[in-house]
């Protein structure tokens, strides 16, 4: 099969054992028709963003090829969510399981559903750092290099331990 795509994927999760539920997607992730993983990021711990009075966000990033469209692949990430029994009670608030389409090649993508790169991708040190340990010489599509976005944020993560 061609998978003519390179994708970035953030997760994220703080509810409901977040570890378990970020490392299952990755491996479901792998799983999806017309997708095969390239890369994964070590899994952090951040702050959350937005309000505080929530548990520290466990999160990662994942290098994807696929054959699938953009709205098609954003059609399987929202699928996993609900598998994971996503319930959005407020913005930017907490949840079981968040995948964003960071990255779909070089393209920018500009519909009511989809936003590629992603909206908040220059500000958010929980997607760059994780992104650098897997693509370190990447470019963001209308925002710039990887490496000038980094030197912007603070490294406010924590690496996690996953026992195997």
């Amino acid at each position: 099969m061609n998978y003519p795509h390179t994708v970035y994927i953030g997760l994220g999760s703080n509810l409901d054992d977040p570890i378990d539920h970020v490392s299952r997607a990755i491996l479901e992730l792998d799983a999806l028709q017309h997708c095969q993983l390239r890369a994964q990021s070590p899994i952090y711990r951040s702050k959350p963003v937005g309000p505080q009075d929530q548990p520290d966000f466990i999160n990662a990033v994942v290098c994807l090829n696929t054959a699938l469209l953009p709205h098609d692949l954003l059609d399987k990430l929202q699928d996993l969510e609900q598998q994971h029994l996503r319930v959005r009670k407020r913005h930017w608030g907490e949840r079981t399981l968040d995948l964003d389409l960071l990255l779909f090649d070089q393209a920018i993508i500009r519909t009511p559903r989809l936003t590629v790169p992603h909206s908040q991708i220059a500000v958010r040190s929980f997607v760059l750092y994780p992104l650098s340990d897997i693509a370190p010489n990447s470019s963001i599509p209308g925002i710039g290099s990887l490496n000038e976005l980094l030197n912007q944020v603070d490294f406010d993560l924590e690496k996690v331990e996953i026992d195997n």
